[in-house]
């Protein structure tokens, strides 16, 4: 890759052609149950400096930072019963960004109808999954994706959010990277724990697939058979900034050209024995990227693992200096994409990925490897027994920094109440 088309991949504030093409989609950008104490929070998306809000109404509201009085900042406002006022002199805007409100000129000059007059920028907002969402782009906007595992039954779910300083690309490249499991979270995993410890079993072959939402890859592990369903269905690169692994969803959302919001969706299947499970809100929280203690990136959890890798290129990967090997045709793949959508939005055309037509837009279906276990379920006797999902019954292995709070309700849900996590400061292998 030259150096023109890296910059034409990477760079995402208004006006780029990267830019234009991510807006055509919409975008997680917070959990919806944070705005149950503070309703109202600063954002920076896409090189862009807005405000989100829950008014008094319970809509939410997402408007660029500065009032268009004297230019205060709004994530210092406070919400009325219909949107947002200034703290400065009170001008209030609603969830179109019109000026409803200025209390001052609508004393002393009303038929003059200033507020009328004055109207700041605001995107669309909709709640979807206990996720806030954003479209950033032209309108009529798509239909804002329904996956189906948002609404399967008898799940725990949270939401984790976290701010990475690096690019949005070499994030999502991580979502078509198969072997990277193989080192990052077997391998070093093994190795944190004991400089001497044996290294896991090796890839055997990958593969790689497009389809109507983003791209496949597909892995062989030497100990597993061939009809694994992680070479038969493998995971999803979802168009056009998500990772999507059958329990979880792993958003790479661009805060600018150098800082990505990480947001992930979890789904935990919870036991026979508790079921019905009806799950009144879903908790989000903020996932710590650092050791306090030591400055240095925490490394003892899945995710946490992955941010390392990112931020490890430097802000903005020079791919200019890369030699990819013969495990990265996915990342050829993901880039050719991208490039392709770039000229279709150029010519008048939707790009990957965009849904218009509502009835298609109905618990879509994704490839998910352990469909079994995540529509079906299994007893918790089954789960304590399970190689892979016992291990969550552990701890919370993705992301580092779990609320107990989050962890006790989740315990209950699985029916393992009182049950101590493991130390969160412990690498897991996966």
């Amino acid at each position: 890759m030259d150096a023109a088309e890296n910059d034409l991949l990477t760079r995402i504030g208004p006006g780029t052609r990267m830019g234009a093409l991510l807006r055509r989609h919409w975008m997680p950008i917070a959990g919806a149950s944070e705005f149950e104490e503070s309703r109202v929070k600063p954002v920076r998306l896409m090189g862009e400096d807005l405000v989100l809000y829950k008014d008094l109404s319970g809509n939410f509201g997402l408007v660029e930072r500065a009032c268009a009085h004297r230019r205060a900042d709004l994530s210092y406002g406070f919400v009325e019963k219909c949107g947002l006022r200034c703290n400065y002199h009170g001008w209030a805007y609603d969830q179109t960004g019109q000026c409803v409100e200025m209390p001052y000129e609508d004393t002393v000059a009303a038929k003059a109808k200033y507020k009328d007059k004055v109207k700041i920028l605001a995107y669309p907002v909709k709640v979807h999954a206990g996720l806030v969402w954003t479209y950033m782009g032209p309108l009529p906007a798509p239909e804002l994706p329904d996956w189906e595992p948002f609404s399967w039954a008898n799940g725990f779910r949270q939401i984790i959010i976290s701010e990475i300083p690096c690019n949005w690309l070499q994030c999502q490249e991580n979502s078509i990277d198969p072997v990277h499991f193989e080192w990052m979270h077997t391998n070093w995993s093994r190795r944190q724990t004991d400089i001497e410890a044996e290294l896991g079993p090796k890839h055997a072959k990958v593969g790689f697939d497009s389809f109507d939402y983003g791209l496949i890859y597909r892995r062989q592990r030497e100990d597993l058979p061939e009809d694994h369903s992680m070479w038969t269905v493998g995971r999803v690169a979802l168009w056009p900034n998500c990772f999507f692994l059958g329990d979880h969803f792993e958003w790479r959302v661009p805060i600018d050209d150098e800082n990505t919001l990480s947001v992930s969706w979890v789904f935990s299947r919870v036991p026979h024995e508790s079921e019905p499970y009806i799950q009144e809100v879903i908790p989000a929280w903020r996932g710590p990227i650092t050791d306090p203690e030591t400055g240095r990136w925490i490394s003892t959890h899945v995710i946490n693992q992955d941010f390392i890798a990112w931020v490890g290129q430097g802000r903005i990967a020079d791919r200019t200096k890369e030699r990819l090997g013969l495990s990265d045709r996915g990342i050829q793949m993901l880039r050719r994409q991208l490039l392709d959508d770039i000229e279709a939005m150029e010519a008048g055309q939707d790009p990957k990925g965009i849904i218009r037509d509502p009835a298609i837009n109905q618990a879509i279906e994704l490839p998910v490897a352990e469909r079994e276990v995540l529509t079906k379920g299994m007893s918790l006797a089954e789960f304590k027994a399970h190689p892979v999902f016992s291990k969550h019954l552990e701890r919370f292995m993705f992301q580092a920094g779990q609320p107990p709070e989050v962890w006790q309700a989740y315990c209950e849900a699985m029916g393992t109440a009182g049950a101590p996590a493991i130390d969160d400061r412990k690498v897991i292998e996966i």
